[in-house]
């Protein structure tokens, strides 16, 4: 979704780029991509990017210990502002659809949810994705370089992007060997850990930015 999204802006786009254009590729917090910029007036510029990465992940709420995958997937537009020479403040938007997949693991055999005590025979598994509370987070920072500069060059970002409070959906199935009353009390105790999960991860509202590539200018 997030490809298809990138080549319809970039078709967009083109026809804009009358002046100073360039490229760029970065690697850092929100992934490894791209972005394509112009000037727009003498000291504004303005890009467009995307950046992904996939990596394994584990964390331990207070009860459960859970192994995960963190997915990034972010699609930027952003104005850069030249305020001294190659320093400069950005701002924009960055639609993201970042993830993270979440697989709770038994310890000695047994899952304690919300302070109760199953053995892992009688949960089938516990399991969930915990997303960004803006899916359209807003992006603010500084920066070097400019990806319209011509030649070859070296540009940075740091900054922060405000994704909102994390929201978790987690799922816990029943076994065999657990009675139906049994059941419903561990479908209460899985929304309150999904709770406790949120609280944990709740830090990632304000998503740090740090990216650093290189340019190609024309």
């Amino acid at each position: 979704m997030h490809s298809m999204r990138v080549s319809v802006l970039l078709v967009l786009l083109l026809p804009a780029v009358s002046h100073a254009a360039g490229i760029g590729m970065r690697a850092g917090t929100t992934g490894v991509g791209g972005d394509i910029g112009w000037d727009v007036a003498p000291t504004l510029s303005a890009r467009v990017g995307y950046s992904a990465l996939q990596f394994n992940k584990s964390i331990d709420s207070s009860d459960v210990h859970y192994d995960g995958k963190v997915k990034l997937s972010n699609l930027s537009g952003l104005l850069d502002w030249g305020i001294l020479g190659p320093m400069r403040l950005t701002g924009g938007v960055i639609l993201n659809d970042n993830r993270y997949d979440v697989n709770g693991q038994p310890t000695n055999g047994t899952f304690t949810l919300n302070g109760n005590t199953y053995q892992a025979s009688q949960v089938g598994s516990v399991n969930g994705t915990v997303k960004s509370g803006h899916p359209v987070a807003p992006y603010l920072g500084i920066g070097y370089g400019n990806v319209s500069g011509k030649g070859v060059n070296f540009y940075f970002d740091l900054g922060v992007m405000y994704m909102g409070s994390p929201k978790a959906t987690l799922n816990a199935s029943c076994g065999p060997g657990l009675s139906a009353a049994n059941c419903t009390q561990l479908q209460n105790d899985t929304a309150e850990e999904q709770r406790r999960l949120e609280d944990k991860l709740s830090r990632y509202k304000y998503f740090p930015v740090a990216n650093i590539g290189i340019t190609i200018g024309f």
